[in-house]
């Protein structure tokens, strides 16, 4: 009997470690961890002891006394990760990539040359295990999202295939934590009135839900509860939000720490945005203390911006609301920036000469239009020579950044 369960999740196992251990054989069966101040990405070694992205290196060599730290080899991440795709888009055309080391894929048209999809997909983990020498974990089921926790079942280096008459039962029995939208402020919620399931999700009345996550929330996630997923597999994106973000360690919450990173972050955000000509009315900020916890706090604009320093001052004003709420708290271990609500098609409107209150926010005001030209006259000199062959003196005369740019480069979402 031919399944109805198309859709494939493909998800690289430990991916950057594994490709450290790929280059450097010795590390193979080892804990290891790629970054230094800040843990970037860890093995399934290290894992077992407790190392987690985003963990200080003190805190995680504290859990793992071997852990051996590597700087990471950046541009094999892209190359290794682009190269896995394009074995999937072997066998269908269908392919939603979402980040570089995982995609959705849609097998249906193509069973008739390949087989069944869960034939489909051990063949393409057999080609990725022999072409690049890399493990991969693969879900196959009927909506994206069981086949994205299918996958994370599989972990590590194997493949889940749910079938479509037992997707409830298999679905409920599992932890509310790997849902999407489930991360650790909404897993701790939910534990509070007893949730630790999906199961239990599934049963909880929406009104409570939506009291405790909000209407938008409560409601999402009721839906995937029940595996209620319409969403179709889309081969090309047309970017919602732009965003970066800085993993800083352990670090004193001083402006001097603050500001630069937050104009850096501005930088690697408008640069893109100025690219597609895709300016955005709403930023959001995300400040995350030393216990893990984190804030957001957003603002929407009557004009879109793309300027970094109008970007970076705004970006300021929310983390400084942010941190002023929250007094007790001394140290800050990442920020984060995004963009929403972009424009499709915009041309700038010139402001009148008049005394307006968010002048500084505000592309067409005299102010605006001379950091719009500044901002275009960088981006032409990186387009020539190269990103580090200009920028602001206050980021590039900071202490140095524990995270590298070419990591950040490579986790930001793609306009």
């Amino acid at each position: 009997m031919e399944t109805t369960a198309t859709i494939l999740h493909a998800d690289l196992d430990a991916f950057y470690a594994s490709v450290e251990q790929l280059l450097d054989p010795s590390l193979r069966g080892k804990p290891v961890a790629v970054g230094g101040g800040v843990v970037l990405a860890a093995s399934y070694e290290a894992k077992a002891f407790g190392v987690r992205g985003g963990m200080p290196g003190r805190r995680a060599r504290e859990l793992c006394p071997k852990l051996i730290f590597v700087a990471g080899h950046f541009k094999e991440y892209q190359r290794l990760g682009d190269a896995a795709i394009k074995v999937l888009g072997d066998f269908t055309p269908l392919v939603d990539r979402i980040s570089i080391d995982e995609a959705f894929a849609d097998v249906m048209g193509c069973t008739h040359l390949f087989g069944t999809p869960p034939e489909i997909a051990q063949a393409f983990r057999r080609r990725v295990r022999s072409e690049l020498g890399l493990p991969i974990s693969v879900g196959v089921a009927r909506t994206k999202h069981l086949a994205k926790i299918a996958s994370q079942v599989a972990k590590p280096d194997g493949l889940v295939v749910v079938d479509p008459g037992h997707e409830l039962p298999f679905l409920h029995g599992l932890p509310v934590e790997l849902m999407w939208g489930v991360g650790p402020v909404t897993r701790a919620r939910l534990a509070e009135i007893g949730v630790t399931t999906i199961g239990q999700l599934a049963e909880t009345p929406g009104w409570s839900l939506e009291r405790l996550l909000g209407p938008a929330a409560g409601e999402k996630l009721s839906a995937l509860a029940w595996n209620r997923d319409p969403r179709e597999i889309r081969t090309h994106h047309r970017a919602k939000s732009a965003g970066a973000q800085s993993a800083l360690g352990m670090k004193p919450m001083k402006e001097s720490v603050i500001r630069p990173a937050l104009l850096h972050l501005a930088d690697r955000i408008c640069s893109r945005l100025r690219a597609k000509a895709r300016p955005g009315r709403t930023v959001t900020v995300r400040v995350r203390f030393a216990d893990l916890r984190s804030v957001t706090r957003s603002v929407t604009l009557d004009t879109p911006i793309a300027a970094t320093g109008m970007l970076a001052e705004v970006a300021g004003e929310l983390v400084r609301a942010a941190l002023a709420d929250h007094p007790q708290e001394k140290t800050i271990s990442l920020l984060a920036i995004s963009v929403s609500h972009l424009e499709e098609h915009w041309q700038m409107q010139l402001d009148l000469p008049l005394a307006l209150a968010d002048e500084k926010r505000r592309p067409g005001t005299r102010r605006g239009i001379a950091r719009c030209v500044a901002d275009r006259a960088v981006d032409k000199i990186r387009d020539r020579f190269g990103w580090e062959a200009v920028g602001y003196a206050s980021v590039a005369l900071g202490t140095s950044r524990s995270v590298p740019d070419a990591f950040r480069e490579l986790a930001e979402k793609e306009l």
